[in-house]
């Protein structure tokens, strides 16, 4: 029998139900969880996804915890470069209160 496949990968399963686009987005997905990651502890290209955010590296056995699908998601690696000091985390404005005059002297007597 012939791989029917070949074009759509993975999402082949679902057939011709829920459009196009949904399946597309969920192709991308599974494509890239299932890729090979580098690891950030040696350095190489080992890390697979155990569970969901749960990698481990196939070279020094160490299991870290990432996104669902990645192992660093953007939200986490803007984080790693607040603390290295490569981005200013911004501040907050601080809100002074305002004095709050008696009314004898708001209305002037």
């Amino acid at each position: 029998m012939a791989k029917r496949t070949k074009k759509v990968g993975s999402i082949g399963r679902y057939g011709a139900r829920y459009g196009v686009r949904a399946k597309t987005l969920v192709r991308n997905v599974e494509v890239d969880q299932k890729t090979k990651h580098i690891c950030p502890s040696c350095g190489h290209q080992k890390v697979r996804r155990i569970s969901t955010s749960i990698w481990q590296c196939g070279k020094c056995n160490i299991k870290f915890a990432g996104g669902a699908y990645n192992p660093k998601t953007e939200a986490g690696q803007t984080a790693e470069k607040m603390l290295r000091g490569e981005i200013e985390i911004p501040k907050i404005p601080e809100e002074k209160p305002e004095k709050i005059k008696p009314e004898k002297e708001a209305k002037g007597e």
